[in-house]
């Protein structure tokens, strides 16, 4: 996203739809290229009075940022908006996670901060050194250039996006050694992340994750957010 400064007037009234704080303001605006995750938030929401916010032509890799940032821009791996797949939650019809099975959604960056893809690629290859599958269909999974390991294409490690989310699934007996991993990868890296962890529900309503992510010292929120795919067929319990 580029301000043209010929027109602007300094209101400064785009700098505080920026999430990742690229805008600053001196007599006119101007945008960090280098930290915008080109998300489009100032040329959407901020009315400029000026029309000055203009979206660039983005070409590869930069193109990343946009896929990964803009909610509007549709993923060609997986034909939705967005930075995951269609919702890990939809397990009622899609049966990802069998029992025994935790699924796993670990987002990098969010709002302030964002994540460069140096950083990613290091949770990523110390995730994959556990013997994981990355989902396929999962933008973040597409830009690897090799998904066994976590590697992802070297002309990306300095691209920036608002927020890149690594999906994939583990026996539940795994689970300990995978948070023992983030505890360790989580100091080497200079974003934040927040972890998901999806499973199937007890008969007798005990989530069978809880114990482990106690016993680790893993805080979390017992959070039963499902979205059940109106209209769509149950997936039959094996």
């Amino acid at each position: 996203m580029q301000i043209d400064s010929d027109l602007c007037i300094g209101c400064g009234q785009c700098a505080p739809f920026c999430p990742v704080g690229a805008i600053t303001l001196e007599d006119t605006a101007e945008i960090d290229l280098d930290e915008c995750v080109e998300c489009g938030n100032c040329l959407r929401c901020a009315e400029c009075p000026v029309d000055a916010i203009h979206q660039q032509e983005l070409t590869w890799p930069r193109t990343v940022r946009s896929i990964l940032s803009d909610p509007l821009t549709i993923a060609q791996e997986s034909g939705i908006s967005g930075r995951g797949t269609e919702e890990m939650k939809t397990n009622e019809v899609t049966a990802r996670f069998k029992r025994g099975v935790v699924g796993v959604g670990i987002e990098m960056g969010r709002p302030i901060l964002g994540a460069r893809f140096r950083d990613v690629e290091k949770v990523a290859m110390a995730v994959a050194s556990l013997g994981v599958e990355f989902e396929k269909i999962n933008p973040t999974t597409s830009l690897m250039s090799d998904p066994t390991t976590g590697k992802f294409k070297d002309e990306l490690l300095g691209e920036k996006a608002l927020s890149a989310i690594l999906e994939f699934a583990v026996p539940r007996k795994k689970l300990p050694d995978l948070l023992k991993t983030l505890k360790k990868v989580s100091g080497e890296i200079e974003t934040v992340f927040s972890l998901c962890v999806a499973t199937r529900v007890e008969p007798d309503g005990s989530v069978p994750t809880s114990e482990i992510l106690t016993r680790e010292g893993v805080w979390f929120a017992p959070n039963g957010k499902t979205n059940v795919g109106l209209g769509r067929p149950l997936a039959k319990e094996e």
